[in-house]
């Protein structure tokens, strides 16, 4: 058997055993919590009493049912009480839906990847309102989302017409909790501290929830808090940078490249063939970085429900919090590619592991003057959110009538400095097995740049503010009429409805350079070294362990001594009109939708099916760039506004067959869409100068659209267990990407100083819909297995897993034509929970994974990967009476690093680690 035969068959092995495995699991169609006491009962309180606990299984068993009665397909999860999801927020709870991937920032669960699309692909609503966080874009940042407050969270992955459009990878639907959701007066109130294990702080968090029902009338308040402290050491930031870095410059630093690339590595270079130049690369920039970030959450969430009967209920909800985070980044790195360098010896080249695409690496060089720098780095974010909704569902005889109404609004400000000291000098920088390193060279003037804070210089002190403001309302009413099973071609119901929103986002940008020894000073002055300010062991200034990517410490400048010595009092960069842009959205929506159900010979069938026809106005307002009589540039002294609309008619259905008692087949097919970024709407114009570039925003853009279908097979065993398979195929059209729209001529470049650096033509780049379309396909498998229905030995064992296969048409682009899958798109994700629930004693152990993914394309060339990720965690709870239950868990028990490269794993980009956290709690219910 040849080498590719043998990999090919361990490749189809290791394929079939995932598969297997899936259906030896679960479906995180229910990665919830344990009930607790609500499925306690005991005899008469005394002893000998046997307390009977079964939440977990409970929780699974209501997110099955609610797969099972959904008409498309979705998923769940669901929390039978406050504080039940074990994760660190609400994102890493979702992780255990099929198909579902979550964005890891520095070891926290941030963003969420529904079927492998980006996350602005996936739409978001809390109580049934697109809800906002403040980020630039249309994306939802989880982690600011106290998951205690949450009661049930759905995936839909195949809409119908009265939801919202919105979300070609699916619907995250988030449900708070409402006072009729239990029965009579409830408490409930837990405790906890956690441990990280690299900054060895023990944090707090606590939530309570109270919930009263006095006849019809029901009142529920709930609060979360917690903090976290977090540590993340990180050898990163390696990535390839080309030769022409040098070669293009036409002076003595491309002689000297040109010939020690012949000298040392036998290149016959030719500086004008730009294929050439771009396929020998090397090490642009080595870091040692540590990161300490601390985060608050605190969040509130209530309800007003009135419910006199089940066919009318009027309900208002309240959810509102703050998160606050400040990251401490202290950052000790080479830059190998400053403008001072060039190559001065190649000690090793690797010229056969990207043979295939013509890629020489440069793997190990010195260099003649690579810029070192000293950075501290501080950045603080405050998010404020809050949603208000009131909803009304009456169903008097034969009909239904269903109001919302309701606003969701975030506010975010970010305040970021970067404290900078550089010293230029020789040095070598190169791979090591796990990242990169700098290191001196044998040059005379060369010097250990960890230990030589003499030698560098103070720079500047940069800092930049942004605030943005996201305010949304909406209201819709859907009006039904059901009819008998039996009526006329099995007609069951019918319903009309239309929905308006009105959403703003609005953004502020800024940033200013303090330049010189005292706060306030504007001069630039260099004489000022590093070792004349305050320097302390960067592990003394960020407490905990040693530095755990590598054996080695240095002295830094903490951000406190840096914003108390360089920023003036209540200093906050000031404004930028080029950068401030504003964006109104405004969408009228229409639709009709009818329901069968019928018998087709002894099977049932249910038959969903509709369109949605909406309409969407835009206004876009910027400051725009405009060229001055004397040359400068400068903006319009008012905003300026432009105008854009486009609509579409939305169909959808749904449908399910059930063969037998358990066994449903399910088909979906439907158009749906994703709204282009705000950020990409925005009226306005921004200059890189150094690029030789404007960047224009487009409110003509119009949204990508997808045709999607999916077919599936559910058996549900009557024990709660689930075997589940389907497939799904989209086609999207229209994404936003950046190109090249037209060119400004004779634009006139300033230096520093205020001399003319010269008169250049400059390009103009625009988001665009791009032309053509591609296919993303799939296969989820889920399965949820009790033990015990196999035999009562086994009871309160399972499993619960799920696996999801991707496959794609696009590719990434890479100007150099090197093959690589959609950026963000992992051909894998398999999550496993294998569980013990019976009597008082409850214990989980899961483990999620996701495959290895792009990135991001370095300079358009060089697609560099986030390397394959798996977690395990853990967690186990004791009802000690039945009001008190213990909880111990623990998130990345086993402390796995995160790791990327670029191209091949030979060429690592990233070696962090986060940690782990193990918690210890109480929860109480009365």
């Amino acid at each position: 058997m040849t080498r590719n035969s043998s990999v090919t068959a361990r490749k189809s092995i290791l394929l079939a055993s995932a598969a297997a495995a899936a259906f030896l699991a679960i479906p995180a169609a229910a990665q919830t919590a344990e009930e607790g006491a609500d499925q306690t009962t005991s005899d008469d309180a005394g002893e000998g009493d046997v307390i009977v606990v079964s939440g977990y299984r409970e929780s699974l068993e209501r997110a099955i049912d609610i797969k099972r009665d959904t008409i498309g397909f979705s998923d769940s999860i669901v929390a039978t009480d406050i504080a039940d999801f074990p994760e660190q927020n609400l994102s890493e709870a979702l992780q255990r839906v099929p198909g579902v991937t979550i964005e890891r920032d520095k070891g926290l669960g941030t963003r969420v990847n529904v079927r492998g699309l980006p996350t602005e692909f996936t739409h978001v609503q809390i109580n049934d309102l697109a809800t906002a966080s403040g980020s630039g874009g249309r994306d939802v940042e989880f982690d600011i989302f106290a998951s205690e407050l949450v009661q049930t969270v759905t995936v839909y992955k195949s809409p119908t017409a009265a939801q919202e459009e919105g979300g070609i990878a699916g619907i995250v639907d988030i449900r708070t909790a409402r006072p009729f959701d239990f029965s009579g007066s409830r408490i409930v109130g837990s405790v906890e501290g956690a441990y990280n294990s690299i900054s060895e702080e023990i944090d707090p968090q606590a939530s309570l929830l109270v919930s009263q029902t006095w006849g019809p009338f029901g009142v529920l308040l709930s609060a979360a808090y917690g903090k976290r402290t977090n540590r993340t050491d990180s050898n990163s930031g390696i990535n390839f940078r080309p030769i022409s870095r040098w070669t293009d410059r036409g002076n003595a630093q491309t002689d000297q490249a040109i010939a020690v690339l012949e000298r040392d590595a036998g290149i016959i270079l030719d500086p004008a063939d730009d294929d050439q130049t771009s396929r020998i690369v090397f090490l642009d920039k080595v870091g040692d970085r540590i990161y300490l970030n601390d985060q608050e959450r605190l969040g509130f969430s209530g309800s007003l429900q009135y419910k006199p009967s089940d066919e009318l209920s009027v309900t208002f909800d309240a959810f509102l919090g703050s998160y606050d985070s400040t990251e401490d980044e202290y950052d000790a790195a080479a830059y190998s590619a400053s403008s001072r360098s060039t190559l001065d010896v190649i000690h090793d080249y690797d010229d056969t592991t990207l043979a295939d695409y013509g890629i020489v690496v440069l793997r190990d060089v010195s260099y003649t003057a690579t810029q070192h720098e000293f950075l501290s780095k501080e950045r603080v974010n405050e998010t404020n959110y809050r949603q208000f909704g009131g909803e009304l569902n009456w169903a008097p005889g034969n009909w239904t009538i269903d109001m919302l109404g309701g606003y969701s609004g975030a506010d975010k400000s970010s305040d970021y400095a970067n404290l900078k000291h550089v010293a230029y000098a020789p040095s070598r920088t190169r791979y090591t097995e796990t990242g990169g390193e700098t290191i001196p060279s044998d040059d005379p003037a060369s010097f250990d740049m960890y230990n030589s804070p003499s030698s560098y210089l103070f720079e500047a002190y940069e800092t930049t503010y942004e605030e943005i403001s996201d305010d949304k309302y909406a209201a819709q009413i859907d009006i039904g009429r059901s009819f008998d099973r039996g009526s006329l071609l099995g007609l069951s119901s019918v319903h009309i409805g239309a929905r308006y929103t009105d959403k703003t986002k609005e953004r502020n940008y800024g940033e200013e350079k303090i330049q010189g020894p005292t706060p306030g000073d504007s001069s630039y002055v260099n004489e000022r070294t590093l070792a004349d300010s305050d320097l302390m062991d960067v592990i003394d200034i960020v407490g905990g362990k040693d530095y755990q990517a590598r054996d080695l410490t240095w002295q830094q400048i903490s951000n406190d001594y840096a914003r108390d010595f360089f920023r003036p009092d209540g200093f906050l960069s000031p404004f930028d009109d080029g950068q401030f842009y504003r964006v109104k959205e405004k969408t009228w929506a229409a639709y009709g939708m009818v329901n069968f159900d019928f018998d087709l010979g002894s099977m049932p069938v249910l038959l969903n099916a509709g369109a949605r026809y909406i309409k969407t106005d835009i206004r876009s307002s910027g400051f725009f760039q405009i060229q001055n009589s004397d040359g400068t540039t400068g903006y319009t002294d008012e905003p300026v506004s432009s105008d854009g609309d486009y609509d579409k008619l939305l169909p959808a259905i749904n449908a399910t067959i059930e063969v037998t008692d358990g066994l449903i087949l399910r088909g979906a097919a439907s158009q749906t869409l994703i709204r282009p970024a705000l950020t990409d709407l925005a009226y306005k114009r921004t200059a890189s100068f150094n690029d030789f570039r404007f960047t224009d925003g487009n409110p003509g853009l119009k949204p990508t659209y997808a045709d999607q279908w999916e077919a599936g097979a559910e058996y549900y065993f009557g024990s709660g267990g689930l075997l589940a398979a389907s497939y799904f195929w989209k086609n999207i059209e229209g994404v936003v990407q950046n190109e090249l729209t037209g060119v400004v001529r004779d634009v006139t470049k300033y230096n520093a100083n205020g001399t003319i650096d010269g008169v250049y033509d400059f390009d103009v780049y625009q988001p665009v819909n791009a032309e053509g379309s591609y296919d993303v396909s799939g296969v989820e498998l889920v399965a949820v297995l009790p033990f015990g229905m196999f035999s009562r030995t086994f009871e309160g064992f399972g499993v619960n897993a799920n696996v999801t296969f991707l496959d794609s048409s696009l590719t990434g682009e890479s100007d150099i034509d090197v093959p690589t899958s959609p950026v963000g798109l992992a051909d894998s994700v398999y999550n496993i929970t294998g569980f013990y629930d019976q009597g008082p004693f409850q214990v989980r152990v899961s483990y999620n994974r996701k495959g290895a993914y792009v990135e991001r394309i370095e300079r358009n060339m060089y697609p560099v990967y986030r390397d394959a990720y798996g977690q395990f965690d853990f967690s186990a709870s004791y009802q000690m009476t039945p009001s008190l239950r213990v909880e111990l868990q623990a998130i990345n028990f086993t402390d796995e690093p995160t790791t990327g490269y670029t191209i091949d794993p030979s060429f690592p980009t990233t070696y962090e680690f986060s940690g782990s956290r193990i918690s210890l709690g109480v929860r109480a219910q009365f």
